[in-house]
């Protein structure tokens, strides 16, 4: 009894003990993923900061805001002096004097202020834009760095596994039990994965180089070896729904369909008859007159086709929100249908390669006589692929997530 009761005691404090080193695994990684996450926002707000295209667009959008604001006020005002000699002398000089300002129907000025606050408003949307594509390209970068560096580790095990084994054939050649044929053999492994090493190397420079151009020459050197932290991902409907309402290009879009409308108005109010209103003075033979001066305008030529021109445009306009709506709907459903099939895969990947190590039982196996050297090749190969695939099978997996979220960059 007192043997079953040390028993139970003893399983149940190894099983506690268990459990206390998974939680703490778990937390040690949330806190590295956390890291990596502080990591990633820091560098994305270096980038907002010191990009070259989100400044030069930021100084044209500015430039487009003071152009919006141009035109908006009255017109010149027009001064007219004339003297004229009389012949003969005795008919006398004239002078005339006339200072005269015109304008618009009163209501085209209402409308083209509001048509100038749209245009301001929307060059927002535009800088929004430009800065979710710069950030996208950026933080698409570091997805592909982090798989880089993940598979850098990964070569420099290889390397040191194929070092090691080259080692160990040659001792063997060296007592008389291997063969030329098996050495060989592991030297062109090992010459194979020295060159995926430096390929891949190559690969993550180019990378940090692009990084750095995107940071406005401010060099980065992007080390992370372990994706952000995922945001809880909704269901299709919910997250469509969400990307829609926060699509920039969407809200540009319909905003220029909006000024469409207010274009058309202010063409409409612009096809009205224009005034004109001043002084006039004039002086003949010691007479003078003076008075109001009036004017208008007969719109008949000037203004032609302009209000078919905008009706036109607004239809064009209409026609590019429908086409982006309908275009951006299937994007989102790919990808999410993407996102959900590698999440399957990458699941799968997970469950086998985290049990697993595959190189040290083949290396034990081999040691032991139970596989051939070609066997042994051929498994390592194959596991080898394998785990290259599933780095890749990850990387892809949280690409999909970085354009799904676009909107949140």
């Amino acid at each position: 009894m007192h043997y079953l009761k040390f028993s139970i005691f003893s399983t149940l404090n190894i099983r506690s003990l268990k459990f206390k080193i998974l939680f703490g695994i778990a937390l040690l990684t949330y806190a590295i993923k956390a890291e990596a996450q502080s990591n990633m926002d820091t560098l994305l707000y270096n980038i907002a900061e010191n990009n070259l295209t989100i400044a030069a667009n930021r100084q044209y959008l500015d430039a487009e805001k003071l152009h919006f604001k141009t035109g908006l006020s009255l017109y010149n005002p027009d001064i007219n002096y004339d003297y004229m000699i009389g012949s003969p002398s005795t008919a006398g000089n004239q002078t005339d004097f006339t200072i005269s300002q015109a304008f618009d129907f009163p209501t085209a000025y209402i409308k083209r202020k509001k048509v100038s606050e749209l245009q301001i408003q929307n060059t927002e949307f535009q800088f929004i834009e430009t800065q979710q594509n710069v950030l996208l390209e950026a933080k698409a970068i570091c997805i592909e760095l982090i798989y880089r560096n993940k598979l850098h580790l990964e070569l420099l095990k290889r390397k040191e596994n194929s070092e090691n084994l080259l080692n160990y054939y040659k001792t063997r050649l060296k007592k008389g039990d291997g063969t030329v044929l098996e050495v060989n053999k592991v030297q062109l492994q090992g010459i194979e994965i020295n060159k995926n090493f430096q390929q891949n190397l190559s690969f993550i420079n180019q990378l940090n180089q692009k990084l750095t151009a995107l940071n406005g020459g401010k060099q980065i050197v992007f080390t992370d070896t372990l994706y952000p932290l995922l945001p809880p991902i909704p269901g299709f409907e919910q997250l469509e729904d969400e990307i829609e309402k926060n699509d920039p290009k969407r809200k540009f879009l319909e905003l220029e369909k909006l000024i469409g409308q207010k274009q058309l108005e202010l063409s409409k109010a612009l096809a009205l008859p224009k005034m004109e209103t001043g002084y006039h003075y004039q002086g003949i033979l010691g007479q003078k007159f003076q008075g109001v001066h009036f004017g208008i305008t007969i719109p008949i030529w000037e203004n032609k086709n302009t209000v078919k021109t905008q009706q036109a445009r607004l239809i064009f306009k209409e026609l590019l929100v429908q086409e982006h709506r309908n275009e951006h709907y299937h994007e989102i459903k790919q990808l999410y249908e993407n996102y959900k099939n590698l999440e399957i895969t990458l699941k799968e990947y997970q469950t086998f390669f985290l049990t697993l190590n595959n190189t040290d039982l083949l290396n034990k196996a081999l040691a032991f006589g139970q596989i051939s050297t070609i066997e042994y090749f051929l498994e390592l190969s194959y596991y080898n692929n394998s785990f290259d695939e599933y780095l890749k099978t990850e990387k892809e997996y949280h690409q999909v997530l970085v354009q799904l979220f676009k909107f949140r960059l």
